[in-house]
């Protein structure tokens, strides 16, 4: 019986190491990089034909592994030793030979775009090379300017700039010529060539070099001109400038000084002629290295600048006929001056005498005093003000001297400085007599300032005195008020005589605002007056406060007699209550007491500040504060109880209203469906009615949930209010019952071929399975019982919806695998973008992981599930495709993958599917072993050729390469 899998075994093993030692000994032959470039190229191809193999070789090693495991099904343990041994050995040798193939076909590869990345980098040299030939070939050619030839120097040394960077490239070429001669050895790169390209190279630098030379000589003679023109072109500027100084009426210098300044001028217009027959002979040169047109912009500057020469010296000789005219006129002017001077002399004495007058007096000492000073100011300004019209003759006589083109600056100076000063006096007249009626308005005013500024304190001493108790702070606030009301004296005298100084307020403030004045001295004098009457009462206050404070047994009955009654109401609010009302009645009672007690605390607190020394009143206190105490942490007890049975009966009552509503809704659909006619929408009210059905399992579980929450508010609820509960919860109890027989009933007369069946934990229809609930209790289940399943039946519930989440999200990833396998691409664009939709794929297998760890972690604690080891298989399944997916993604191996094992296949025998299951941990960890094989090389951190090819790193230069592993 075992003849047939042993030679069927050993075919399979002969087979595949057969082709295994084939592919080997090609690769043997095809393995060197030396020769010329289309033997490399041959052996590239040949390596890319056996890499193409390799999925053969992997299909002999499948039936190898599939005829092994065959074999060890039906031989003695003594002889599987033996064929494992085989197994293992020719696993090694697999392993070998797709290495071999790996690395061989990876190195050659390598060499070969090591090599066409050489020719590319040799073809740009030398095209570079053309390229500075043919520029640096032509002469210089002559420009325009300056700018023109200093940007051609610039450009030149660009050049150079660039020659000399070449020369780092050139180094690098070499270095990897020489590379790659010793490893392939072909004449194209021997040591002549590298010679020749770098002679070329320096033949290139030389010609560049002479080329920036030429052109900075040449830029810098034309520099030099420029700045000798520039040179010429301010000493030109400066003596224009000098001479506009001199010319016109605006010069300020006297006809003799002008006159020898026109003379030096025209001895330095002499000197410029000189300077500017040295520029044209300095022009000569620079117009030899310069284009025509820039030769005669240059020609034309220097006639320009002869021409402006010219000009000013015919400038210099008018000047000079006008100056002697000046001279003439200067005796006239002097007569008029000495007249406007005596004048001006006269009046400032004039105005010295007033200021004297002005500064005479002293400082006042009363009111009066400064009444008398005010009165004085006002007279010396009616002075002033007379002078006016001496002030405008001077001006005009200033204003005819300026006909004269002598310079009359000194003597409007004294002029402007006669009438600063007359308009000096007369300010400090007006600042003296304006200073001395502020300070007389302030010193009438002072009084209501001072009282407003006294107002507020006494306000504040007022409020702060309405609720003293402490007989210390009694007695300082009657020393305080005692010196308000000597204060609020002083302002009733101050007040009175503002009032009858009426005349001397009307002169100083005028009506107006002195009949303001008059009524805000009126209403000051009122409020003081009603101040002052609080004062008194309120010392009266205090002194009486001061006897009342030692009566201290007064305070105390009354207060326990209060403490007395809020504990006796405290008593009467331990009694249960029926229902939520009666607690929520009782909560706010207690909240009620709260806030009493709250009040209670207050007055003991205000009674505690009348307990001085005696130790008496100390113990008494001492005694209420502990009852209190006491009483209020019953009362916080009682309170938070309370609180605590209203919240558990508010849940209840949400969680009873939630299920009764969904069952009345559901029993008006059903309804609806009973009455509806026709078999137009039976599909859909089917489906409707298999959604029902399944959605019992989840309502009977909150059926249990509502169950403990009254068994909570049972306990802490009046026999009355217990009873309410209990027929609540079976009248919930029946409904549940007759809505799913209504539903089956109803699901059975549409469907008549179709049995349903309830087995307490599977609502079942033929040919299909609905979601797994759990057993209906019966009505003589007690609420106790149903207390003690909440957790595990919330625990079921929380699994179940787990499982049906990853069971979902599985099933969407696993069609996106699908649909990308099933494509076949026609070009590398194509393999590049599955490649990436793979990469998205694996991004979110953590996710994935993590919802399968929340399933198995509450899958140990409510206990095993079959369902949850097959989503366990699915799972694995997935990753082991996708895995196997990205590491052979060529065109050739993305062909359409099977559909993922939805559900186990009906009619199974328990005892193959436990066998199964026994095994599947071992098929799972042999599955991994080999496909951590095989992705070994996606380990790295990107996908590129020096991560894949394991001999990178004995070279010192690699050239750069961009694009998908070779391999």
């Amino acid at each position: 019986m075992t003849q047939q899998p042993q030679d069927e075994f050993d075919t399979s093993v002969e087979n595949a190491e057969a082709w295994m030692k084939a592919i080997q000994e090609r690769l043997r032959i095809n393995d060197n990089t030396k020769g010329p470039r289309s033997a490399l190229e041959a052996r590239l191809r040949e390596t890319e034909k056996i890499c193409a193999l390799e999925p053969e070789g992997r299909l002999k090693m499948d039936l190898v592994l599939m005829k092994a495991d065959a074999l060890l099904r039906c031989i003695s343990e003594e002889e599987k030793h033996e064929i494992l041994s085989k197994l293992k050995d020719i696993k090694a040798m697999w392993e070998e030979t797709a290495i071999y193939i790996t690395h061989c076909h990876s190195r050659i590869e390598w060499v070969w775009l090591h090599w066409s990345e050489y020719l590319k980098a040799q073809d740009e040299f030398y095209a570079w090379i053309h390229n500075m030939k043919v520029t640096l070939e032509p002469d210089i050619e002559l420009q325009l300017g300056l700018k023109e030839k200093q940007w051609q120097l610039s450009h030149s040394q660009v050049l150079l700039n660039d020659v000399l960077n070449q020369s780092v490239l050139l180094e690098r070429l070499l270095e990897e010529a020489a590379s790659l001669f010793n490893r392939i050895g072909d004449p194209s790169v021997d040591e002549d060539v590298q010679k020749k390209m770098k002679v070329e190279y320096e033949e290139i630098k030389a010609e560049a070099q002479c080329r920036v030379k030429l052109l900075e000589k040449i830029t810098k003679e034309h520099e030099q001109y420029k700045t000798s023109v520039d040179q010429f072109q301010l000493w030109l500027n400066g003596v224009t400038e000098r001479l506009n100084c001199c010319i016109g009426e605006t010069t300020k210098l006297p006809a003799d000084n002008g006159l020898k300044t026109l003379q030096n001028i025209a001895k330095d217009v002499n000197r410029g002629e000189k300077k500017l027959k040295c520029l044209e002979v300095q022009s000569t040169g620079v117009i030899q290295n310069t284009s025509p047109l820039g030769a005669g912009k240059m020609k034309d500057e220097l006639e320009e600048l002869r021409k402006a020469l010219e000009k000013l010296k015919l400038i210099c000789v008018e000047e000079e006929e006008r100056m002697h005219k000046i001279l003439k006129s200067e005796s006239a002017y002097q007569s008029q001056a000495r007249q406007l001077e005596a004048e001006v002399q006269e009046f400032r004495k004039m105005l010295q005498r007033l200021e004297d007058d002005l500064e005479s007096g002293e400082k006042p000492k009363s009111e009066e005093d400064l009444v008398a000073l005010w009165r004085k100011y006002i007279a010396t300004r009616a002075a002033l003000a007379a002078e006016e019209s001496k002030v405008e003759r001077l001006k005009a006589q200033l204003k005819e001297l300026f006909r004269f083109s002598q310079n009359i600056q000194p003597l409007s100076d004294g002029v402007v400085a006669a009438i600063r000063e007359y308009q000096r006096v007369k300010g400090k007249t007006f600042k003296m007599s304006t200073g001395t009626e502020t300070e007389l308005r302030q010193s009438f005013q002072n009084p209501l300032r001072e009282f407003q500024l006294w107002k507020p304190s006494a306000q504040r001493l007022l409020d702060s005195t309405a609720n003293v108790a402490e007989p210390s702070l009694t007695h300082a606030f009657l020393l305080q008020i005692e010196a308000c009301l000597a204060q609020s004296s002083q302002f009733k005298e101050q007040l009175m005589m503002l009032q009858l100084k009426k005349d001397l307020l009307s002169s100083i403030f005028g009506e107006e605002r002195a009949k303001s004045l008059l009524v805000e001295v009126t209403d000051t004098a009122k409020e003081r007056e009603i101040l002052h009457k609080s004062l008194l009462q309120r010392r009266s206050r205090l002194q009486s406060l001061v006897t009342q404070h030692k009566d201290f047994d007064a305070g105390f009955v009354p207060l326990q007699k209060k403490l007395s009654t809020i504990r006796a109401k405290v008593d009467l609010e331990n009694e249960p209550q029926p229902d939520l009302l009666g607690k929520e009645t009782r909560l706010q009672r207690l909240q009620m007491i709260q806030e009493e007690l709250a009040e209670f605390i207050v007055q003991m607190e205000e009674l505690e500040n009348l307990v001085q020394s005696n130790p008496t009143h100390r113990r008494k206190m001492n005694q209420l504060s502990s009852d209190y105490q006491t009483l209020k942490r019953s009362l916080e007890i009682i309170l938070a109880r309370t609180e605590k049975h209203v919240r558990e009966h508010w849940t209840f009552n949400n969680k009873l209203s939630d299920l009764q509503r969904w069952i009345t809704m559901t029993e008006q659909k059903l309804e609806s469906y009973q009455d509806a006619s026709g078999e137009r929408n039976t599909a859909s009210r089917v489906a409707d009615l298999e959604g029902l059905l399944a959605e019992f399992p989840s309502k009977e579980i909150q059926l249990h949930l509502v169950g403990a929450h009254g068994q909570l508010v049972i306990e802490s609820s009046s026999p009355e209010g217990a009873a309410h509960v209990h027929t609540e919860m079976n009248q919930l109890t029946e409904s549940l019952r007759s809505l799913k027989k209504m539903t089956i009933s109803l699901l059975s007369s549409m469907q008549p071929n179709t049995t349903v069946v309830d087995t307490g934990k599977n609502i079942t229809i033929v040919g299909k399975t609905l979601t797994t609930g759990f057993a209906f209790g019966s009505s003589a289940v007690t609420l106790k019982h149903a207390q003690t399943k909440v957790s595990k039946e919330e625990e079921n519930s929380h699994l179940l919806k787990l499982m049906k989440d990853f069971e979902q999200w599985l099933h969407v990833e696993n069609d996106k695998l699908s649909k990308i396998l099933v494509t076949k691409p026609s070009s590398c664009e194509e393999v590049k973008a599955i490649h990436s939709k793979l990469k998205e794929l694996q991004s979110r297998v953590p996710e994935g992981q993590r919802l399968f760890e929340d399933l198995r972690s509450l899958q140990t604690v409510v206990g095993t599930s079959e369902d949850v080891e097959d989503l366990r298989y699915q799972w694995m399944l997935y990753k082991s495709k996708l895995k196997d997916s990205s590491s052979s993604l060529t065109p050739r191996s993305l062909e359409e993958p099977d559909g993922f094992r939805k559900r186990r296949p009906g009619g199974m025998c328990p005892f193959l599917h436990r066998v199964c299951w026994a095994a599947l941990p071992l098929q799972i960890l042999l599955l991994f072993l080999l496909l951590l094989a095989f992705l070994l090389p996606l380990v790295e951190e990107t996908h590129s050729c020096k991560f894949a090819n394991n001999f990178a790193r004995s070279f010192n230069l690699m050239l750069r390469y961009e694009g998908p592993p070779p391999t």
